[in-house]
């Protein structure tokens, strides 16, 4: 009985070792947007979707409070770049007595799955939402081949 006791304390001895980390990683799971969430973009990025929807490509942009005027476009081949640079300036006459909303400049690039036609690439801002929709060179759209 004492020689299992024993085994057990060694055990649980040795999982002392892991739990620094292991307390570390859990904290961190609590923190999205730190850099231990390199999955997750960071609060001056937009978050994006992409979809794939046969012969063209459909970017969908969360860009809140910015106007058109403020974004650049940039597509050539299978590289898109999005940028831009809000404009805040308080009401003329009032104070600013709490600013939380990160109006910073900022760059998101992409190299997209297919080279896209640059000249029919159509992009719509509406209600914070920036829809693009990126044409497929037609070297990448599908063919069918036939058997003969």
């Amino acid at each position: 009985m004492r020689s299992r006791l024993n085994e057990l304390e060694r055990m649980l001895n040795t999982l002392d070792f892991f739990r620094p980390g292991l307390g570390q990683f859990l904290s961190a799971l609590d923190r999205p947007g730190s850099p231990n969430h390199p999955w997750l973009v960071n609060g001056n990025t937009p978050r994006t979707n992409l979809y794939d929807t046969g012969n063209n490509l459909e970017l969908s942009v969360e860009l809140p409070g910015i106007a058109k005027e403020e974004l650049k476009i940039k597509v050539q081949g299978n590289y898109l770049e999005i940028s831009g640079q809000p404009q805040t300036k308080p009401l003329e006459g009032y104070r600013v007595h709490r600013s939380e909303r990160d109006m910073a400049a900022f760059s998101r690039s992409f190299t997209l799955p297919y080279d896209v036609e640059a000249d029919k690439v159509e992009a719509n801002l509406k209600n914070g939402i920036l829809k693009m929709v990126l044409p497929k060179a037609e070297a990448a759209k599908p063919r069918e081949i036939a058997i003969s």
